[in-house]
């Protein structure tokens, strides 16, 4: 694979979406979690997306529940939780594993491009991956690096 559009994944509510569909376009890439210590960065990541939506910037959310289980099970109460709580209207992804032997793809792929520090794989919840306007990974935040740091590195994109 050579860019993050060459990748399909489910949206909330299970339909298949090529990534393709974002093409020449800034992303943010992120697993997300309604129950995590992280979670308030749905708020940045809200504040950045009504920011720069407008200039392209798209956010895409991926729940995960490997980080002691800390997303719903009915992905309706995380998409409920994630409006009524963070005001969310960037799109989100149906849960996904973003680590061990059933690794989405997409994840799998990103996690080859931009190297974490001390180990490659995802570490926690709210790991944010910058996709420049070509597909290509070009910046990867820890969990606990607040969305709002990203800005500089996104507006060398909008």
């Amino acid at each position: 694979m050579t860019s993050v559009y060459e990748f399909t994944a489910k949206n909330i509510k299970g339909e298949d979406v090529p990534l393709s569909k974002y093409k020449g376009k800034p992303l943010i890439i992120v697993n997300t979690a309604s129950h995590c210590g992280f979670t308030p960065q749905f708020t940045e990541l809200q504040t950045l997306y009504e920011k720069y939506h407008d200039q392209g910037l798209e956010i895409l959310g991926f729940p995960c529940s490997q980080f002691n289980n800390q997303e719903f099970e009915d992905m309706d109460k995380t998409l409920e939780y994630c409006q009524l709580n963070h005001g969310v209207t960037f799109p989100m992804f149906a849960k996904i594993d973003v680590k061990g032997n059933d690794i989405h793809p997409l994840f799998q792929y990103l996690i080859t491009q931009q190297k974490g520090f001390l180990s490659d794989g995802i570490k926690w919840n709210f790991t944010k991956f910058l996709i420049d306007k070509e597909g290509n990974v070009v910046g990867r935040y820890a969990p606990q690096t607040p969305p709002l740091k990203m800005e500089r590195d996104i507006l060398k994109m909008t």
